[in-house]
């Protein structure tokens, strides 16, 4: 175990049989698994196993916790038996012991356990940065005024809070979903993109950095977004991958035109290639996926350079990027 320099009473909750990972003086009784050792008689542990088949109600454990792991000081012989019987959780009365050691994944740990505390929220939100937590805080308390503004008088922080995490927060990760941004952000969690978009669109108005179109997914407001979501379902919501339209103008060598003409074309988002007369030789017309943490310009740009200037004859390019277009 961490060395621990306090304590907090978390009171009796269910917690999963796999997060017990040890005993407190009981060691030499039980393996890993929490099975009796050969050696030792298993009369209590029949007489447990029979109550619970039957029903009988049963004291919770007793259950130290350290961060994300349980230890058991009562109970051994129960959760022994819960595990013999195929369930995945039991009651406990958990102690949960601080770490002292000041790292940063303690300091997060630290600022989590806050933040759980101040909203009744727990162990839903997983950040990766110092002092992200109070950013939400933040948001959580503007939206309890917010409420409070406009007719929900006598709510309580943590009653906003639970209101946060459903119609905007919850809302908000199931785009981030949808999207599927976490495979571009292997490092990140579900939670860092929430603040990020959070605090660039709503605080900082960033619309236009993204792209064209951002408005029709998220508002520059938390509570137009809120209100945008509280009537849909799941499957209403808008995808937040959208599609870039693009031309490219491109001047090639003249030996090289039908070769780079083929290469482009078995290109997937090359839709489009034509050979023309004029200050250019040929023209392209790419539609490219972007999500919402990427510009237009920066997948554009990206993919031009990839893509199509790497072929060989390619001389020269010039992109356009429609604005209004109109298509029969």
């Amino acid at each position: 175990m961490e060395a621990a320099y306090d304590y907090r009473e978390r009171g009796i909750r269910c917690v999963l049989l796999d997060q017990i990972v040890g005993s407190v003086g009981r060691y030499n009784d039980f393996d890993k698994q929490f099975k009796l050792k050969p050696h030792l008689p298993s009369e209590r542990f029949e007489q447990v196993k029979k109550a619970m088949l039957e029903g009988k109600p049963m004291p919770p454990v007793k259950l130290y916790q350290i961060k994300e792991d349980y230890y058991v000081l009562d109970g051994n012989h129960r959760i022994s038996a819960a595990r013999a019987l195929g369930r995945k959780d039991i009651s406990a009365d958990i102690v949960e012991l601080i770490p002292s050691k000041n790292s940063l994944e303690n300091i997060l740990y630290l600022e989590r356990l806050e933040f759980e505390d101040k909203t009744g929220i727990s162990s839903r939100i997983q950040l990766t940065e110092i002092g992200q937590y109070e950013y939400l805080i933040k948001q959580i308390e503007s939206h309890r005024i917010y409420l409070q503004d406009h007719g929900s008088d006598g709510f309580s922080f943590k009653q906003a809070a639970l209101d946060w995490y459903n119609t905007i927060y919850g809302p908000m990760i199931t785009l981030i979903e949808k999207a599927r941004l976490m495979e571009s952000f292997p490092d990140r969690t579900p939670s860092d993109l929430f603040t990020y978009i959070a605090f660039h669109q709503w605080e900082l108005g960033r619309t236009r950095k993204y792209g064209f179109g951002i408005d029709d997914l998220i508002p520059k407001d938390m509570e137009a977004f809120r209100t945008k979501m509280a009537n849909m379902t799941t499957g209403d919501y808008p995808d937040m991958q959208r599609w870039i339209t693009t031309f490219v103008l491109m001047n090639v060598k003249a030996k090289y035109e039908r070769k780079i003409m083929e290469k482009l074309f078995a290109i997937e988002e090359v839709k489009e290639v034509h050979s023309v007369h004029g200050a250019f030789d040929l023209i392209v017309k790419i539609v490219l996926s972007r999500d919402l943490l990427c510009s237009d310009a920066e997948v554009i740009g990206d993919f031009v350079q990839n893509k199509i200037r790497m072929i060989n004859g390619v001389t020269t390019t010039q992109t356009l990027i429609p604005g209004l277009s109109k298509i029969k």
